[in-house]
């Protein structure tokens, strides 16, 4: 009795389980990325506080920085004070319930933080979020 021939039948390479592997990977790199990075504005020493409360900025829709020398960037674009409101009434338009999350440094101007916030509560509808740092 004669065993049937292995050379009749042609070569496979079943990929499948490579692809899975690979997949899984980059999961793994891309859920691991997202941790990492940063939610967005310039880097800033942000102050402190205690009575924070948790807040995703992933969902902010603008992000307003306020850096030490009092330069004010929206979304990584440089805005002068007096333009504040505009820039940011064309961003939300005519939506209702956009969230600005507002960085500023710690050494920052007192004056230029509440002229930011008082621009901010002009547009209607408008959610405000303050970064700080956990003490």
């Amino acid at each position: 009795m004669r065993l049937p021939d292995d050379q009749d039948i042609p070569a496979q390479i079943n990929i499948v389980p490579m692809i899975d592997v690979v997949f899984a990977i980059l999961t793994f790199f891309i859920f691991s990325s997202l941790s990492l990075t940063s939610t967005g504005g310039l880097p800033v020493d942000l102050p402190k506080a205690g009575t924070q409360q948790e807040q995703t900025l992933g969902e902010a829709d603008i992000i307003l920085t306020i850096d030490s020398q009092g330069q004010i960037t929206v979304n990584d674009k440089q805005v002068d004070i007096q333009n504040l409101t505009q820039e940011v009434q064309g961003i939300v338009g005519n939506s209702q319930g956009q969230l600005v999350a507002v960085s500023a440094d710690q050494n920052s101007n007192y004056g230029n933080f509440v002229a930011v916030m008082d621009s901010l509560r002009q547009i209607p509808g408008l959610r405000i979020a303050v970064e700080t740092q956990r003490q």
